[in-house]
């Protein structure tokens, strides 16, 4: 086992252009000065404009990644991104809290890609609740968020997960109070940040940067209140890093 603790794990698919997944949460986590490891769910074939398949890894390799890194590394704070299944990732988590019953999980519950590509095969809403109780945080957009829970509306459906779990609600893709975001947490305590500048540069993944920014700032130690709002401000950077699709990392947080 080494020394040196700064070691975070993202559980994500392979984006080529690296705007997305994987790639995206390494360099959001070196941003914040941490070692980022991680685990292949899934090689996409994709842009940062277009998406054209994904090809899924199978469970026995992604459980054996796991495994393996946890052998070597402490690993305290994981990042999940997007998996095959709902029952795919109860097993996935499940794993790892065998082994570290301590670990917190950040969930970024990826459905669809900007596209419209669907991402997710299957939903078994009994087996989705009991991975929300198995998360310290999940991170949906508006548009996810709604399709979590079909039967609910979006009051009851945050209701319903803030219960279970902690909730940081991307308001990137809200109709009205665009890029508000709310946190929910120790049941219904709520968290409004608004954004910081009016004008932003839409980018390939930015959710992903902001759950696994999310995902840096617990590891670093911070309460709920300042990880939320040092999320929000990197991801902001992120958005206004360029003009493109494709942001630049650096981190003016002071930590």
């Amino acid at each position: 086992m080494l020394e040196n603790n700064n070691f975070i794990l993202t559980i994500a698919g392979l984006d080529p252009s690296s705007g997305a997944g994987l790639t995206a949460d390494i360099k959001t986590f070196e941003a914040h000065g941490l070692y980022g490891l991680s685990v292949c769910t899934a090689v996409t074939v994709q842009n940062d404009i277009n998406f054209k398949h994904c090809f899924w890894i199978s469970e026995e390799i992604i459980i054996s990644q796991i495994e393996t890194l946890f052998e070597r590394f402490s690993i305290n704070v994981v990042k999940i991104g997007v998996i095959e299944s709902w029952e795919r990732l109860f097993k996935i988590i499940n794993k790892i809290k065998e082994l570290n019953t301590s670990v917190k999980i950040i969930l970024d519950p990826v459905l669809k890609t900007s596209s419209g590509f669907n991402l997710h095969t299957n939903q078994n809403l009994n087996i989705l609740e009991k991975i929300l109780s198995s998360c310290f945080f999940i991170t949906p957009n508006y548009d996810e968020i709604k399709a979590l829970f079909p039967e609910k509306n979006i009051e009851e459906t945050i209701e319903f997960i803030a219960n279970k779990t902690n909730l940081y609600l991307k308001g990137g893709h809200r109709k009205e109070q665009k890029g508000l975001d709310e946190v929910y947490y120790n049941s219904l305590v709520q968290l409004n940040i608004p954004p910081i500048v009016k004008k932003v540069y839409d980018k390939h993944g930015s959710g992903c940067v902001l759950s696994s920014a999310l995902a840096a700032n617990i590891a670093l130690g911070f309460d709920i209140d300042d990880a939320c709002r040092k999320t929000k401000l990197y991801t902001e950077q992120f958005l206004n890093s360029n003009t493109s699709l494709l942001g630049n990392h650096k981190n003016k947080n002071d930590k």
